[in-house]
């Protein structure tokens, strides 16, 4: 089957999107990814990339066609309007001039939210069923995390996003909380179906490695892995390090990535003298984090308070269970039911610094086998909830099965 999948992020930036056009690609389909030059996150083109080269590529057998597209830079608001927008009125041109038959087309939506143009464009074009796999909803999460405030602005996205799913024939939801949020927007229920993410099969319980442990510091070592931008309340972790540091409890929080608010932390840990136990390491290859998370004893995520955000399930989430290490979680809704359902680690609601710190110090207290016990809950969760296997066989067979 010949199947278009549109996202304005793919390989070489690291997103599951990558794996998923892969698990297609060796189930027999011949896959074509429209997307843009890689430039996230750190906001500028990848080695080797420029405003006009490499339009065409080939990645893995998959045909690669990459439009027109200004990085995002600093990531301020204004840079990712016209980031946005440069991909979005791109990759609509060359929709209209791609000189190929599809059968179906996929649209993976992160942000932007308004990448369902060029997949209404192209199911119209190729008289195709458009399958939209919503990661983030728009424009609650831009109101929400980006700070946007103009009513006419979110008004005007909202319609937008109702125009795209009503005209798609089938929507995929990555959390079950977006179901009942689509269908007060009048979608209706019967082509809404959830389908969470699942992780590259490189995700698994692995054995330290000292090259690996080498890298962290001595002691105690909680580990967040990913964005660090405002939407993670981070700031509140960081306060939780002091508080923590002053009951003179020793423990090492470790950061791996980027984002717009890695320097507003690194300079919070300066002031508040926590830099013997407070580290920030940039992104590494996805393929090594199961390595380094096997050197953790407790892996961190979070996320702010948010109605939209409350409806998410953190793509981290499944990557920490795959992994079996048990989890430390400010965080709400579905991906707090997860952790809870799984018995795979400690939760505290957004904000909450008094229960996040008691959570740390338990799960600080808690025997090696207690903590392994933990992890062990977490990795059968994951395997009967979002193993690959199950993911992918379910994608496949709404393709196939949607004309």
């Amino acid at each position: 089957m010949r199947i278009l999948i549109i996202s304005q992020y793919f390989w070489p930036e690291n997103f599951r999107i990558n794996d998923l056009c892969l698990n297609l690609k060796e189930r027999g389909h011949n896959v074509t990814v429209l997307t843009g030059k890689p430039n996230y996150p750190k906001g500028r083109f990848y080695d080797g990339y420029k405003y006009f080269n490499k339009s065409i590529e080939v990645w893995e057998e998959i045909k690669i066609i990459r439009s027109f597209i200004i990085p995002r830079k600093n990531s301020n608001s204004f840079n990712l309007i016209i980031n946005y927008l440069s991909f979005l009125f791109s990759s609509c041109f060359n929709i209209i001039t791609i000189n190929k038959k599809f059968d179906k087309i996929l649209v993976y939506q992160l942000s932007p939210g308004l990448i369902g143009a060029p997949g209404i464009i192209a199911k119209i074009k190729f008289n195709a069923p458009l399958f939209f796999y919503i990661q983030d909803l728009w424009p609650e999460s831009i109101e929400d995390a980006g700070g946007v405030k103009s009513s006419l602005l979110i008004i005007s996205i909202d319609k937008i996003m109702n125009y795209f799913y009503k005209k798609s024939n089938i929507i995929l939801v990555q959390s079950k909380g977006f179901i009942q949020f689509l269908e007060k927007k009048g979608i209706k229920s019967n082509k809404i179906i959830y389908l969470p993410n699942t992780v590259e099969d490189f995700y698994k319980p692995v054995n330290v490695e000292d090259r690996y442990l080498r890298k962290l510091p001595i002691g105690f070592n909680i580990i967040f892995a990913g964005n660090l931008g405002e939407a993670q309340a981070l700031n509140l972790v960081i306060e939780s390090a002091k508080i923590i540091k002053n009951k003179l409890i020793t423990i090492n929080w470790i950061f791996f990535g980027d984002g717009r608010a890695k320097a507003s932390l690194i300079k919070m840990t300066n002031d508040l003298n926590l830099t013997s136990n407070v580290y920030f390491f940039d992104s590494v290859p996805s393929i090594e984090m199961p390595y380094y998370f096997a050197c953790a004893d407790v892996l961190l995520v979070s996320l702010k308070k948010s109605i939209i955000f409350s409806l998410t399930i953190p793509s981290k989430i499944q990557s920490y269970l795959a992994c079996a290490k048990p989890i430390l979680a400010i965080i709400d809704g579905e991906g707090a039911k997860v952790i809870q359902e799984s018995k795979s680690g400690y939760i505290s609601q957004p904000g909450d610094i008094e229960t996040f710190v008691e959570n740390t110090v338990k799960i600080f207290n808690l025997s090696q086998d207690e903590r392994k016990e933990l992890g062990k809950n977490g990795f059968k969760y994951f395997k009967d909830e979002f193993s690959r296997t199950h993911i992918y066989n379910k994608l496949e067979s709404l393709i196939n099965n949607h004309d």
